[in-house]
């Protein structure tokens, strides 16, 4: 059997983001998701805050590795990371709404590289982090055909 590439995406994305409690947790919204891609939402919450009153680093790193994740397996192959950096541009406050944005920049047999650039709702880039992955053999769905 063998799905389009966008109605695989979905449906690993689907399956991932169901298992993954910390994400929900997170509140991380799915935007859009597709071969190599994937758009992701997180409201900052008053608990999320550090002690300047501006959002914990972790939080963005986070949002951007679930980007990341979703991403990468969206070819239909389980992907782990292996390596991965953030910078942090611009502080973040309660209420903001943050868009974590992710492009597949390099994609081999074993190894892919994703760049996820997080913005926040005046459009602002807040963050810029770097993913490295590896592709396992293992398929999401052993009956679909994947590339």
């Amino acid at each position: 059997m063998f799905l389009e590439p966008k109605a695989l995406a979905t449906k690993v994305v689907d399956q991932m983001y169901e298992h993954d409690a910390f994400s929900q947790w997170l509140g991380i919204r799915r935007v859009s998701e597709g071969p190599g891609s994937s758009v992701l939402q997180l409201t900052v919450r008053p608990e999320m805050l550090n002690g300047f009153h501006i959002l914990h680093g972790g939080i963005t790193y986070s949002l951007a590795d679930s980007a990341l994740a979703f991403a990468a397996n969206s070819h239909g192959r389980r992907a782990v990371s292996v390596e991965t950096s953030i910078s942090h541009l611009e502080p973040c406050h309660a209420g903001d709404v943050l868009t974590a944005t992710t492009q597949e920049q390099s994609r081999s047999n074993k190894i892919a590289i994703y760049h996820v650039t997080i913005t926040n709702q005046k459009g602002t880039k807040v963050a810029l982090f770097k993913g490295t992955v590896y592709r396992t053999a293992k398929p999401w769905f052993p009956e679909e055909k994947t590339s």
